[in-house]
């Protein structure tokens, strides 16, 4: 086994999940990551139990939990009156009913997590400022070209796994050069330090041990605490135009506040003084598209299926992608065969998500009459009723999983 190495292109949250799980699995591992610095760009986010049970197997759980926040529910709220419309349990409960928790995190407190598992493994090394170019197929795998400060190398691998995100230059390797397409929805996001008077503001607005979305025909706003409960996740959705394929820096919330009409005051205030707020432009990949050829070449996480994050699952996806393509691989005699099943497995499970994304997103936008019979329908669900609603989900294990496997006591 320590004969296959597995290349990996990106050291975010997928690739260096990925990195775990193969060497999990005792097959040496490097990953390239095109930026000279590690760092991860983003805010918070939110890891059900589908993808914290994986994190406790691969050791990372113990690492990442000092930082984050275990919610007590999940409450949807009126963006006009802060009148509560429904409560999904979680804290204990979720813990009880889905074998693993619900956590809330920095996204940079994840992926340091990540690194410091990554870092202690002999199977694994990372490179730096490195830009993949070819991957050719060879008898036994795949020839990788790469380009790390000027110079040009290539390396041979059993796999080669691109998890480069969302804008992925991977993609054109397993089919035609498709770049992602803008969804038409922006995400405002900002954070606020728990002991400031903005933060105190939002206090006024709904616990701070929840993760609360606020929602309105125009825009919807999530938020929920982070950094061991110091500091509050604010991240609004509102339509919008395309921008720049990158992070657009800190802008006033001008375009959000256009769309807020009818907002309770309170709320309204809190998004004027919550500020500066980044921007950034969601993107989506076609799920339908390939994600793996059979020489060798897999996809994961965003670079094969970027969606709108309307289920709060992109990183759970993710690190779903990451640990079953490993089991995959390091199972089968034969890769190509493995990449077939495991791709046509994966693209069941994520279209699954994708659409309760949607229905998330029509459901909370809705207005007039469609927005009576959501409140009417949330009325009469119990809190319990809406846990089971979500078993197919946070229930979710990988294929031959055993909670009494290396790791798997959480």
């Amino acid at each position: 086994m320590q004969s296959r190495r597995i290349v990996i292109a990106g050291a975010g949250i997928a690739g260096l999940t990925a990195a775990l799980a193969f060497a999990r699995h005792g097959l040496g591992v490097r990953i390239y990551e095109r930026s000279p610095v590690l760092e991860e760009v983003g805010a918070g986010l939110q890891l059900s139990p589908n993808a914290t049970r994986i994190l406790g197997r691969l050791g990372v759980l113990d690492l990442v939990s000092a930082s984050t926040v275990r919610p007590e529910a999940i409450v949807l709220r009126d963006a006009a009156t802060l009148a509560e419309r429904a409560r999904m349990p979680l804290g204990a409960a979720a813990e009880r009913r889905w074998k693993a928790p619900y956590l809330v995190a920095h996204r940079a407190d994840l992926q340091g997590a990540l690194l410091a598992r990554v870092t202690e493994s002999p199977l694994i090394e990372i490179a730096t400022g490195a830009t993949v170019g070819t991957v050719d197929a060879q008898a036994d795998g795949v020839k990788v070209s790469l380009t790390q400060g000027g110079i040009d190398s290539h390396e041979h691998a059993t796999l080669f796994v691109a998890a480069d995100g969302v804008w992925s230059a991977s993609r054109r390797l397993v089919g035609p050069n498709e770049k992602s397409r803008f969804s038409g929805e922006l995400a405002w996001r900002t954070t606020i330090p728990v002991d400031s008077d903005v933060g105190r503001q939002f206090a006024g607005l709904t616990s701070l041990a929840t993760v609360t979305t606020f929602l309105h025909p125009g825009f919807h706003l999530v938020a929920y605490p982070i950094r061991a409960g110091h500091a509050v996740n604010l991240v609004a959705f509102t339509p919008g135009t395309a921008i720049a394929e990158q992070w657009s820096g800190e802008t006033d919330a001008g375009a959000m506040k256009r769309v807020m009409h009818g907002t309770a005051p309170a709320l309204a205030r809190l998004v004027d003084e919550a500020g500066p707020w980044t921007v950034w432009p969601l993107h989506t990949v076609d799920p339908t598209r390939p994600w793996t050829a059979p020489s060798g070449i897999a996809l994961i996480g965003d670079a094969a299926h970027a969606m709108t994050p309307f289920a709060a699952q992109g990183a759970a996806m993710a690190i779903e992608d990451a640990y079953t393509l490993a089991d995959a691989v390091a199972a089968a005699a034969n890769t190509a065969e493995a990449l077939s099943r495991w791709e046509a497995a994966r693209k069941v499970r994520v279209r699954k998500v994708a659409r309760r994304g949607a229905l998330n997103h029509f459901a909370w936008h809705a207005a007039g009459p469609v927005a009576l019979a959501r409140n009417l329908f949330l009325r009469l669900k119990s809190p319990a009723s809406l846990a089971a609603d979500m078993d197919w989900l946070y229930g979710w294990t990988p294929p031959g999983w055993s909670p009494d496997g290396p790791g798997g006591q959480l």
